[in-house]
């Protein structure tokens, strides 16, 4: 038994500092994480405290220079702290990556010096908590049909509009909010808690990522000053870009998933007896989990080019649709394998699989669903459009 999940020997192209950083979260992730996520996934509660302890370890906005509060990290470390933060539980990645991704991101790409100096120390350190509102109840694939408005007032604006399907919305301190000018043109709006006509909803009865807050975004006629204005975008590629960032941070994070229900399906085989003998002897025992660590490594390799292109600021937005998409499904399938494997056992929270499995259903289709990340790949390879 080789319980290694590393079978193409990929530590040999990270450098110390990546080793010790994926050391580091993975070690936060069994004394913070493990111990009680599944009974907050059990009974729809969120990790007390989680966000100033993911900014304690440097763990929101790892990519963000030092000057902001961020670790001046590059993205092959981001990567690796979303795969190890997902082994743990899918809502502990998301947290970190819309924080990351779909909040300081924008706040440094797009915002004013004064924006970026003002929020995101707090949000690196986890003391600020941060939403991305762009999906809306009747807009979710088509972002640019969003009915969100913006109004020119004196001294600022007024947002009128719903979204919905927001991780952190129901403890969220600001909103990174997208929303249509009266010239159609898309700008990102900082909306913060306690804006008169600004409320937060739950959405309960979740049957996936359920240690975590999620929820809608209410704007009655909301005064945003025009300090609260980013801007540097007014357009799709505000949002857009947010999404290229967290879709890259969910090919890495999926993948600790999967090492996690193959991990554990590798230690129920080997010790579970049947017939005489441990299951792992039976050919289709071997054939599952055979099938399992290739998938996890292709996804290895495609998620690590990927770094290292990103990095190079040369990763396409195909390219990582296509990263995206292959990476939940791979985790996905290895999820349900792994519990057949364990049988009646796989679903119960003993083990972690089937919270890993109801996790990575919603996963498959938030910032951008399998099919339309398929139909990317379609439109990128053919140059015929499937969306018109």
């Amino acid at each position: 038994m080789n319980p290694a999940v590393d079978y193409f020997n990929m530590d040999a192209l990270l450098t110390e500092e990546h080793l010790l950083i994926r050391e580091a979260v993975r070690q936060f992730v069994e004394r913070d994480i493990i111990p009680i996520v599944d009974q907050s996934a059990q009974h729809h509660l969120d990790i007390p405290g989680l966000m100033p302890k993911l900014g304690a370890i440097g763990a929101l906005g790892p990519y963000i220079p030092v000057k902001y509060g961020g670790a001046g990290l590059d993205q092959m470390a981001y990567g690796l702290i979303m795969q190890e933060l997902e082994a743990g539980d899918s809502a502990i990645r998301s947290a970190a990556s819309v924080q990351s991704s779909l909040v300081m991101y924008p706040i440094y790409t797009f915002g004013s010096e004064e924006q970026r100096i003002k929020y995101l120390p707090s949000l690196a350190a986890g003391t600020l908590i941060g939403c991305f509102g762009l999906t809306e109840p009747d807009h979710g694939s088509d972002p640019s049909a969003m009915e969100t408005k913006i109004r020119a007032t004196e001294g600022g604006y007024i947002l009128t509009g719903r979204k919905m399907w927001i991780t952190n919305a129901p403890i969220a301190d600001i909103a990174v909010v997208w929303a249509k000018d009266e010239g159609g043109l898309v700008r990102g709006v900082l909306v913060e808690r306690g804006m008169t006509g600004f409320s937060t909803p739950e959405t309960l009865n979740k049957w996936s990522l359920r240690a975590s807050k999620t929820g809608e975004l209410v704007f009655d006629e909301v005064f945003i000053p025009s300090a609260n204005i980013l801007p540097g975008v007014k357009s799709l590629r505000g949002p857009f870009s947010c999404l290229n960032s967290a879709r890259f941070g969910i090919s890495w994070g999926v993948i600790g998933a999967a090492i996690d229900c193959y991990k554990t399906a590798l230690r129920y085989a080997v010790t579970r007896e049947q017939f005489g003998k441990p299951i792992a002897s039976f050919q289709l025992q071997q054939k599952k989990l055979a099938e399992m660590i290739t998938e996890i490594t292709k996804a290895q390799l495609l998620s690590w080019r990927l770094a290292v292109l990103k990095e190079q600021d040369q990763a396409r937005p195909e390219q990582i649709s296509m990263a995206k998409r292959n990476n939940v499904a791979m985790a996905l399938q290895v999820a349900r394998e792994a519990r057949q494997i364990l049988g009646a056992m796989g679903i119960v929270g003993d083990y972690p699989i089937m919270r890993h499995m109801m996790n990575l259903e919603s996963v498959v289709t938030y910032e951008g669903t399998h099919d339309i990340h398929l139909l990317i790949t379609g439109n990128d390879i053919t140059g015929i459009s499937a969306f018109q």
